[in-house]
This record gives structure tokens, C-alpha cells and sequence, in this order.
């Protein structure tokens, strides 16, 4: 993602995961059961944990996380059974008849969730006014989704500054509360502390929606940790398998471990590398660690050129 990316990773930068802050916390959280969520249920091993990439049409990925000689049609099935999850871009930038997104999820086997980004025309050209249409066709693609369907999120543009959140607001407020959603802040004075962000903040904990969590070299600003419900959309910045990637997959898998504790629902991981390629790899990683500090089991993708899970495929 190109949010916060700086070149090279800086050396001195300090990479922890800081704690949330007072007020967001999972003690501040009450959880509810919504479409596309993971129901809370004592008997239950632990929360759902996903970790996935931002697209399935990777040539490179062929005669390793796909078939060398399968057609492209078959590869959202093929990515639906390696990942667990996908930051849906697609319907970002442009809303998808409800058939056509019926027509992906038929694909998918029953643990996979998408995480569908908000159309443009939405959060960017019309800036959540006037657009009852465009939000009631993205709504019917996103149940024709059915049981595949994660949170969506809201990517607001990089001028969204807080004095600009009415319209947001009121948009947020009106949207149906069986569905999840989550928003992703990238000015910086909504980590700032001012009122108008604070209102909003708390907006979203009292509404149940999330924040996504953006862990990007040049934004850690928009590493802000604050816990509004019940699940976890976190937007992780690689540097193609740098010493930096482990030691924060390896931090995040600790804070789930925590989590896991306090009520986490869910957690999806969504993967960007520079280059595509190594995204798989580094799911690998998170899922190794999640297993290793948490105990939790996380889809990850096998090598169908030399697993015997190359099974999955015939």
C-alpha cells in the first residue's frame, strides 16, 4: 500500500506495537453478533484469525500458490482455499452487480470472509452525501456475498481531515447495523486528540464499528491500537521479507494472544508487499506465529508444487 510506504525501511525507526489507549480497550467493547461476524460463543476454541492479500490475479503465484496450469478462472477457488481472507479492492472501484459478487463467493469454501473496501463514489467523489443509490447496490453486493461476506471498511483520502466528519457521521449512523464495518484514518490529526476526532472516535464504540489499524514505516502515527469492537482489521505495510516484517508479524501474533483473552472475535491480517510475491510468505510467517504465541490456527498458503496439500487441488 502506498500509505505511509517510505522507500527503504529506516533502521533506527522503532517498530513496537504500542498498547491502546485508555478508553479502548476490549473491557471497553461490548460485543455483538452481526452478518458476516463470528459469533461469541464460550465453548468456542478462540477467535477466528484470517490472514490474506489484495488480490487473487497473481501470474507469479502459478505452480506455487495456484496450479502452473489451471485457467484464471479457477483462481479466486484456488486463493479462497490458501488464504483466509482478501482486502476486496474490487469494490472499490466500482460497485459489482449483486450476481457477479454471488458468483465469486460460490467459489470460496465455508471459513473464507472478504473484507469489501467502500466504493469511491462513496467515501471520495461524493463524500458520503447524496449517495443513497450507490450505497444501496453496494449493500445488496455485499449480501450476495452471504456467510463469505468479513467487515468492510470505510478508506477515507489522505485530506479527510476531522472538520470534514458531518457527513460521515450521519452516513455512519444510518448505516444498517447487521452489517460490520470499520473505518481506516489517514489524516494525521485524527490521532492528534483533538475534540472533533475524539466525538468520532467515540462514535465508533458506541455504533460497534472498527478502526482499521494501518502498521506502515511512514505513518506509525496510524498505528493507534484503539479497540472499538469486537474485531480487528489490520493493514500491514511489508518490506519483502526484511527483518522488520517478522519482528512486527511476530508482535502482532503476542497482542492476539492477548487479545484472544479479552474478546477478540476476529482478526484479519491484510497483507501488502511491494511486490505481490512474497505475500504468501509472509502469511506463512504470521500464521507460524500466531500457532507458536497464541495457539490459534490460521489458513495459510502450501507450496502445490512440492506439498502433498497440492491434494486440494485435483
Amino acid at each position: 500500500m502506498k500509505f505511509g510506504k517510505l522507500d527503504h525501511p529506516p533502521e533506527a525507526l522503532d517498530w513496537r506495537l504500542p498498547a491502546s489507549p485508555d478508553g479502548y480497550g476490549w473491557s471497553d467493547v461490548q460485543p455483538e453478533g452481526s452478518v458476516g461476524s463470528e459469533a461469541m460463543d464460550s465453548s468456542a476454541p478462540g477467535p477466528m484469525v484470517r490472514a490474506g492479500g489484495t488480490m487473487w490475479t497473481i501470474k507469479p503465484w502459478r505452480g506455487s500458490v495456484y496450479p502452473e496450469k489451471d485457467p484464471q478462472r479457477t483462481w479466486p477457488g484456488h486463493y479462497g482455499r490458501q488464504f483466509g481472507t482478501l482486502e476486496f479492492n474490487a469494490t472499490h472501484y466500482r460497485i459489482h452487480p449483486a450476481d457477479r459478487m454471488a458468483e465469486w463467493a460460490s467459489h470460496m469454501p465455508e471459513d473464507f470472509r472478504f473484507c469489501p473496501k467502500f466504493p469511491q463514489i462513496i467515501t471520495h467523489y461524493r463524500r458520503f452525501k447524496n449517495c443513497d443509490g450507490p450505497t444501496d447496490d453496494f449493500i445488496a453486493g455485499l449480501l450476495a456475498l452471504g456467510p463469505h461476506l468479513g467487515p468492510s471498511f470505510v478508506q477515507l483520502p489522505p485530506h479527510f481531515a476531522p472538520k470534514h466528519a458531518d457527513a460521515m457521521v450521519d452516513y455512519l449512523k444510518a448505516w444498517p447495523r447487521a452489517l460490520k464495518v470499520a473505518v481506516e484514518f489517514r489524516h494525521p490529526e485524527w490521532f492528534e486528540g483533538g475534540a472533533k476526532a475524539e466525538s468520532v472516535w467515540s462514535l465508533l464504540r458506541e455504533l460497534g464499528m472498527g478502526a482499521v489499524i494501518s502498521d506502515t514505516a511512514g505513518r506509525r502515527d496510524a498505528l493507534h491500537m484503539r479497540i472499538t469492537a469486537p474485531f480487528v482489521l489490520a493493514r500491514f505495510g511489508g518490506y519483502e521479507g526484511h527483518a522488520s516484517d517478522r519482528e512486527r508479524l511476530r508482535q502482532w501474533a503476542e497482542h492476539i494472544a492477548s487479545w484472544a483473552r479479552e474478546g477478540l472475535q476476529e482478526f484479519h491480517m491484510l497483507v501488502h508487499q511491494p511486490d505481490s510475491v512474497h505475500t504468501p510468505e509472509t502469511c506463512r510467517q504470521f500464521a507460524a506465529l500466531v500457532k507458536e504465541h497464541a495457539g490459534l490456527h490460521v489458513q495459510a498458503p502450501v507450496d502445490v508444487g512440492t506439498s502433498p496439500a497440492a491434494s486440494l487441488f485435483d
